[in-house]
């Protein structure tokens, strides 16, 4: 019994590897629309605010890479071996990894917030929106040093 518990942690493969196939499927999605919104950007001949906010969403789905990436690299090195990384890279224990996560869904949701303030259709809906990812950030922040100190 010893030895199969021993054993499955290997279990975690099967994350690491769907996170490394979904942050692949990412960062291709996200070169896909860098083409079409170059492409775009081109042929266009008046500069338009959904321009900015096609440009604005390149981030976020390379942002959504980024953290499927540092997911995949992270349970790979908590669970099966350590692996050469930078060091802001490095992942020591569960709370570094979902520190790390953290930083990178601020930045989505900053994104996202750009984006809606790019469009700007509904002022009212748009600051409820920014109280909202405001709330979350701050709360995530506040986790991430509540879970260094401890």
């Amino acid at each position: 019994m010893k030895k199969l518990l021993e054993k499955s942690v290997y279990l975690v493969l099967i994350s690491v590897v769907f996170s490394l196939l979904a942050a692949l499927a990412a960062s291709l999605w996200g070169a896909v629309k860098t083409v079409l919104v170059i492409k775009h950007l081109v042929l266009s001949t008046a500069a338009s605010p959904v321009a900015s906010v096609e440009l604005i969403a390149l981030m976020d789905s390379f942002l959504i890479a980024t953290a499927l990436l540092i997911f995949a690299l992270g349970l790979y090195e908590l669970f099966i071996e350590e692996i050469r990384l930078p060091e802001w890279l490095v992942v020591h224990d569960l709370d570094d990894l979902k520190v790390k996560l953290s930083s990178v869904m601020i930045l989505v949701m900053a994104v996202v917030f750009l984006e809606h303030l790019v469009e700007w259709k509904d002022p009212l809906g748009t600051l409820y929106f920014g109280i909202a990812v405001a709330a979350v950030s701050a709360a995530l922040i506040a986790f991430g040093r509540i879970g260094k100190k401890s």
